[in-house]
């Protein structure tokens, strides 16, 4: 029997915020849209006070960013990009241009294009998503994307040393200290001095998510964002300390986050919320991380692995850590989530930081029909055909009866043309 001992927010109660958070991106995407750098400044002046010379960091600001920072963070941020790189590269490997003579005369391919431009969004605030610049920047290089610009915004007017040095160090062609909508809508609209991408990446907030999902169509998106999500899936394998750790540690997102615990142990399911009021009395983020298990976190009890497996696919979440007996039968047996984290071992902050995976993930049931940022998101597979003179023929022949039954007379003249040049006596 599968016991929900506690609910979050039911969805129709963020209606309303994300209709404003929607009528405040569309204005602000048409004043870039008419004004282009104008409305860029003023947007960047009233969100961010912060109106510099040039957006666009120079060669000589970047690094004298980099030479501010501590050697152990320069070695630590290669440390974390050494991992996510080989990662990458192991996926790009995996994606093989194929050709193939599928009947005698018939030859079909694909190629796998890099996207020729990307823009990244790295987001700032009080949590400076220095990873965010690794898995962006850096994957869309592994992919061989040619032109990868980044934004972020300043720290209370001053440039975040830290994360320009992974955008720098990742490879991105061009750094803007820039952040929120006006940095999304610049980057894929274009402005007199930003090139619009073709392509926008990266994690952000509700506006930010908002701006990318407007912009869709005109530009290519990685996924289409919500507040970060995890999914704790416990048996009495583990205790009540690690799952409050692992929930509380992704709470802290944002007051909107779910945390969820699903779990098999009843002892870990009515210890949890004291667990939690425990560790949050200690925790630095617990302003935040407090709303987001109150309004947004639930606890719910299963009898089987197999319940949980069942409730599991369909909250479809952001990150699923699994601490069971055997977790690779959950590995074995889950359909939709943007993440697995095995064993007590293993914990989502390994993968958002430093792993090797990718840490830009479906949220809000996307995990149903997609995974999460990698090599391939930024490649376009392109098919190609060739095909000689008596296959043209034969296979115009049965072209020419398909376009008959659909009425299109056109497709079936395009058929019937190759017939009549390349068949029987006309072949050679």
């Amino acid at each position: 029997m599968i016991r929900y001992l506690k609910k979050g927010a039911e969805a129709a109660e963020t209606a309303e915020y994300d209709r404003k958070v929607r009528q405040t991106v569309e204005g602000i995407l048409a004043d870039v849209e008419a004004r282009g750098d104008a409305a860029v400044r003023e947007l960047s002046e009233k969100f961010d006070k912060w109106t510099p010379e040039s957006f666009r960091l120079s060669q000589a600001e970047i690094q004298a960013l980099i030479d501010s920072l501590p050697a152990q963070v320069i070695e630590d941020i290669k440390f974390a990009q050494a991992q996510i790189r080989r990662f990458a590269e192991v996926q790009r490997a995996s994606m093989q241009d194929v050709e193939v003579e599928t009947l005698p005369g018939v030859t079909l391919g694909h190629k796998h294009i890099p996207v020729e431009s990307v823009g990244c969004y790295i987001p700032g605030g009080r949590y400076p998503m220095v990873a965010s610049a690794h898995m962006s920047v850096l994957t869309a290089k592994v992919a061989g994307v040619p032109r990868v610009i980044a934004c972020t915004p300043p720290l209370n007017g001053v440039a975040p040393a830290a994360t320009v040095a992974a955008m720098h160090m990742a490879g991105a062609d061009e750094i803007y200290l820039l952040g929120g909508i006006q940095a999304v809508a610049a980057m894929g609209i274009g402005t007199e001095t930003i090139r619009p991408v073709d392509m926008l990446v990266g994690p952000g907030n509700a506006f930010v998510a908002e701006a990318k999902r407007q912009l869709y169509g005109r530009v290519g998106i990685d996924l289409f964002a919500g507040p970060t999500e995890t999914l704790v899936i416990a048996d009495d394998t583990v205790d009540v300390e690690i799952c409050a750790t692992d929930l509380l540690g992704q709470a802290e997102h944002g007051p909107t986050s779910p945390a969820v615990l699903l779990t098999t142990s009843k002892k870990i399911a009515e210890g949890i919320e004291a667990e939690i009021q425990r560790q949050l009395a200690v925790l630095p983020t617990a302003d935040i991380a407090s709303v987001a298990w109150r309004d947004h976190g639930q606890v719910i009890l299963c009898d089987t692995d197999e319940e949980m497996l069942r409730v599991a696919d369909d909250i479809a979440s952001e990150h699923v850590q699994v601490m069971t007996r055997d977790p690779r039968w959950f590995r074995d047996n889950m359909r939709n989530y943007g993440a697995l984290f095995l064993g007590p071992e293993t914990n989502v902050a390994y993968g958002d930081k430093v792993i090797g995976t990718n840490h830009t993930l479906p949220t809000k049931k996307a995990a149903r029909y997609t995974g999460g940022l990698w090599v391939g998101k930024f490649i376009k597979t392109c098919t190609w055909q060739e095909v000689k003179p008596e296959a043209s023929a034969m296979i115009g022949e049965y072209c020419s009866r398909l376009c008959a039954i659909e009425n299109f007379a056109g497709h079936k003249e395009q058929a019937d043309i190759r017939v009549r040049r390349y068949g029987g006596k006309n072949a050679a």
